[in-house]
């Protein structure tokens, strides 16, 4: 047998692009164009429709970064064409072929009803089925002239991810505007050959099916007459007909594809562009839907759909009948597709909460499935979270781009830290943005890791990223791929169609136990400590807001503010999207996050200042309230008292021989050496060293910080080689309250203050940063004298483990790691805690040192400087805040980590204490929310999880009367309490809680019985 595939594979390629793909629109003529640039921000489309046009033509330029024109289309459908499709073709000047990455349209009709989108894979519009001859066509664009960033690669800064510095020159040039015939036989002959070309590229060599499908080609281009293609397309069509026709073999995989856009909620673009992105999409999408029955299109992220029913009711309107004909797909149940790692315990719960209530209201959608494909990595108390909210399944694609290890499955059971497990799936096409190429059907067939024991896997389909979906020529490749032999069978499908499948086929899983760790992106845990600092304090702050607004309300009769605290709620989510969260967008996301943060901290102060003057009552004395979960200086957790003198008072220094300070409260004795380093931190209380003699710690260290790629993103190993301790000292001074340490590097200033509270296991130290440089990394480095050989790193609801060696490739990977509110190292009987107000990047590395000793180092990772894909990505001011506790305990890491970041808040009032609204008998279980009830109907919600990682009996006695209660999901819905071992006590209940285990309690108040 002659094998010419490679001779045919070339000349398919030619006369596939030259003449056959030319010919689907074989008649064509100008259309007349007339445009309005609007003079700012984008305007609702009733404006931008009636605005005055003046004359555009093909070739003229057009759009400065950022800005939106409105361009209107108009003419005639020749008298000749009668009987043929029409459809108008608007190339706005589109010069890449990835949809979503520069100018973008979308279309409406002169009635202001959408059409569909345009992007570079969708630049049609159908204007008729079968003219008639002389019909009018008038089609207004909404153009956006979004600048190509992307495109910088090797990622080059660029000033066009900031509005102000983008400039106005026009970037792009008008390229076609027709009116034209479209062949539907040549359009199939196209599908036709590009399925069987790409299959042909992907069977084996010595294969008969391979063999057939050349011969099958060669015969179709024989038919073709390359000066009258249109004419010839349906013989061409014929002999393709019979080796398009055979089925696949039984055992053949199958995919289900999912119509998909993965449309980051920011980006390379600013929110206020995805509201548009969003918008084009779903129109393309229900378009799509209309002309094509078999195909089934899905969705994430409520906060997009809440974009379009705000922004553009017009295009929600057709999104909400397609979902209601069980087409249009909302997916995931989660407000935003979130970054998993850095959202705290209470945000990530209320992801779920928000995403799946907007579905539950709008369309009476309950999702089974958590939908993340581009997520940095997946936290360990992530799978009780989803079945907590009601969910069961995960779907995502991102740990496929591990640098190192290869995951050895695509479908499992993924454990969390508390026992939990979800039915998960990892799609073996490794991406979420498939465009059903033969390449991604083959590849997805071959990869799958769990072939023999399940045959199913999903396909995300569609242009994503920068929107725009699924396309009508995917639709028609995935028809043609149902049941062909030697391709594996694809159909549309529901996600939870898919996963019912897989799950009722694969009996018995292989299960995976903690974090899912990416080994990709370990720099998005530090980038843009702005936002998430702004992260960090805005979840506090709703934490006290609900505390004490729910606090007031029982107590006082307080309005409780229903309505203000759900739309915070909803900002602070939308922020913790995968890519603003991370520190991974353009510059103009990060400048809009902070303001944003700022109004929602101003917001929310108010609510806690107005709640806690209604508690303190009338008087001259000062009532100290503490939001913290466990009490302190007196005062119980979730309550206050009147105070005769501020309870927070520094310890003053001493002199130290040989130079610098010493700071000793009789708990802990710390020396700050002449450079300003820490030298000895000894816990009192046992007599023990915490730090490494010789090896100072609070040691700043930075080092260079050029990736190989993807710089907000990444750090790579390499960057450990070359570091800059910074030990040279402007200024070290003594204050009343601590001492202060004055460096200069660079083009930069650090100011820490280091002090000990009365009585306080916790060295505060407090670190202010005038950071100027480039394309480095700052780090605060401290060596502690444990030897152990795993630490305890805080995530949702717990904590998780990580090894301190690098026995495996595994270990190796996580150089860089998060943490929430503390990381821990024990040995049996002692610990040391880092404690953290707002960072998350850390590193740990364990040495052996010559006297035999371990030195364990933790370094906490401060600031970044990488210029894409924002050039002054953190310059400026910052102020970070951390602890070393010495002699801690795990409960002391949870403790301390709640204590530092919660503020105490004095109010002149002094009519009474302030009794908590729950008391907790047993400091492991942690009160992670306290608030009224979503439904307003004045229930009380109490959320509380086991944080030590083992056993606890605790009993909880709420501060008020109440009739009885149930155990709920997070969404405040009753469960049954299976699982839960809790039993009424007098006026509490007895709550005995599995390690990490998280239960949402639901109490109905009784009238009259406030406390």
């Amino acid at each position: 047998m002659h094998d010419n595939r490679s001779l045919v594979e070339h000349r398919l390629k030619r006369v596939l692009e030259e003449r056959i793909t030319p010919a689907i629109y074989p008649e064509s003529v100008p259309l007349t164009g007339s445009i309005w640039v609007a003079p700012g921000e984008p305007v609702p489309v009733a404006e931008g429709l009636a605005a005055p046009r003046e004359p555009v033509a093909v070739g003229d330029r057009w759009g400065a970064p950022w800005g939106t024109s409105w361009l209107t289309v108009a003419g005639t459908v020749p008298a000749a064409w009668a009987g043929r499709t029409v459809e108008a073709i608007i190339d706005l000047g589109f010069d890449k072929n990835m949809p979503g990455f520069q100018c973008e349209g979308l279309v409406y009709r002169p009635d202001g009803s959408p059409v569909k989108g345009l992007n570079p894979r969708n630049q049609w519009v159908r204007v008729v089925d079968r003219a008639a001859g002389g019909e009018d066509v008038l089609l207004h664009v909404e153009a956006a002239s979004n600048p190509v960033i992307l495109d910088y690669h090797p990622f080059l800064p660029t000033l066009l991810g900031e509005k102000e510095t983008a400039g106005d020159e026009p970037q792009y040039r008008l390229e076609k505007l027709e009116l034209a015939v479209f062949d539907e036989t040549v359009w199939n002959l196209v599908a036709d050959l590009e399925v069987l070309g790409e299959l042909m590229a992907e069977l084996p060599e010595d294969s008969a099916r391979r063999y057939e499908i050349v011969q099958a080609v060669e015969r179709a281009l024989d038919a073709v007459d390359l000066q009258n293609v249109n004419a010839t397309a349906a013989a061409a069509r014929e002999r393709l007909a019979e080796v398009l026709a055979k089925p696949a073999v039984p055992s053949a995989h199958k995919i289900s594809a999912v119509g998909h856009a993965h449309i980051d909620s920011a980006w390379l673009w600013p929110l206020r562009e995805t509201v548009r992105k969003v918008a084009r999409t779903t129109a393309n999408m229900t378009n799509l839907l209309d002309s094509e029955p078999e195909f089934i299109y899905t969705m994430s992220q409520a906060a997009q759909y809440d974009f379009i029913k705000t922004h553009r009711p017009e295009v929600y309107e057709k999104v909400k009948k397609a979902v209601a004909d069980g087409r249009f797909v909302p997916a995931g149940g989660m407000w935003v597709e979130s970054d998993t790692n850095m959202p705290g315990s209470e945000a990530m719960a209320r992801q779920f909460v928000h995403g799946k209530r907007f579905f539950l209201d709008e369309f009476g959608v309950e999702n089974d499935e958590a939908w993340l494909p581009d997520t940095f990595g997946f936290a360990g108390g992530l799978p009780q979270i989803i079945k907590a909210a009601g969910s069961k399944w995960l779907l995502t694609q991102k740990i496929s781009w591990s640098q190192v290890n290869k995951f050895p499955h695509h479908t499992f059971l993924w454990e969390g830290i508390d026992g939990t497990r979800i039915f998960t799936h990892f799609p073996p096409i490794d991406t979420y943005n498939c465009s059903m190429k033969g390449s991604e059907i083959a590849h997805a067939a071959r990869n799958f890791k769990d072939k023999g024991r399940a045959s199913v896997s999903l396909a995300p389909t569609g242009w994503g990223d920068g929107g725009g979906g699924t396309t009508r020529e995917m639709v028609a490749k995935a028809r043609r791929m149902k049941d062909l032999e030697g391709s594996a069978k694809v159909a549309w499908e529901k996600p939870a169609d898919f996963f019912a499948k897989a799950e009722a086929e694969y009996k018995n899983p292989p299960v995976w136990v903690g974090e899912l760790y990416l080994e990709l992106h370990r720099a998005t845990l530090t980038s843009q400590a702005g936002t998430k600092q702004g992260n960090r304090w805005s979840e506090q702050l709703l934490r006290e807001a609900e505390l004490w607004a729910a606090t007031a309300a029982v107590r006082n009769g307080f309005e409780y503010p229903y309505a203000a605290l759900d739309r915070i709620w909803k900002t602070v989510l939308l922020h913790q999207f995968h890519d603003i969260l991370p520190g991974s967008s353009i510059a103009w996301v990060h400048r809009e996050a902070e303001k944003t943060y700022k109004a929602v901290a101003d917001e929310l102060e108010k609510v806690v200042w107005d709640a806690l003057g209604e508690l303190a009552g009338k008087g001259d004395r000062e009532v100290v309230f503490n939001a913290a979960p466990h009490g302190r200086w007196e005062i119980p957790a979730g309550g206050a008292r009147i105070v005769i003198a501020e309870p927070d008072v520094r310890v003053a220094p001493t002199a130290r021989e040989g130079g610098g300070f010493v700071l000793d409260n009789g708990v802990v004795r710390a020396e700050i050496d002449g450079r300003g380093l820490l030298v000895s931190v000894v816990d009192v209380e046992s007599g023990r060293e915490t730090l490494v003699p010789g090896s100072p710690a609070n040691l700043l260290q930075i080092h260079p910080d050029f990736p190989n790629m993807w710089d907000a993103w990444d750090v790579d190993e390499f960057y450990r080689n070359t570091v800059t301790d910074l030990t040279e000292v402007d200024e070290l001074q003594a204050l009343s309250g601590g001492v202060r340490v004055t460096r200069s590097f660079g083009a930069s200033r650090v100011v820490q203050r280091l002090s000990l509270a009365p009585g306080s296991k916790r060295l505060d130290i407090t670190t202010e940063v005038d950071w100027h440089e480039t394309e480095k990394f700052l780090k605060l480095a401290f060596p502690l004298d444990v030897h152990a050989d795993r630490y305890a790193s805080e995530t949702q609801f717990g904590h998780i483990f990580r090894p301190t060696h690098t026995n495996t490739s595994w270990e190796a990977a996580k150089f860089e790691a998060c943490n929430h509110k503390f990381v821990h190292f024990e040995e049996p009987g002692w610990g040391v805690a880092l404690i953290s107000a707002s960072t998350y990047g850390h590193d740990v590395t364990r040495t052996v040192r010559a006297d035999g000793g371990t030195t364990t180092t933790a370094r906490i990772s401060l600031l970044r400087a990488p210029r894409f894909p924002d050039p002054e990505t953190d310059q400026g001011k910052h102020s970070f805040h951390h602890s070393l506790v010495p002699g801690a305990s795990i409960g002391d890491a949870v403790r301390e980590g709640y204590a530092l970041p919660t503020t105490s808040r004095g109010v002149e009032g002094g009519e009474r204490d302030v009794a908590p609204l729950f008391t907790i008998d047993d400091d492991a279980v942690v009160a992670s929310a306290i608030k009224l009830a979503d439904d307003r109907s004045g229930d009380v919600i109490l959320r509380v999880y086991e944080s030590h990682g083992g056993r606890a009996s605790a009993r909880v006695t709420p501060g008020f009367g109440f009739s009885g209660f149930e155990i709920c999901d997070l969404l405040e819905r009753p469960i049954t309490r299976e699982g839960v071992s809790v039993a009424t006590d007098n006026d509490g209940l007895r709550l005995d809680l599995r390690p990490f285990q998280l239960v949402t309690l639901r109490f109905a108040r009784t009238t009259g019985s406030e406390a």
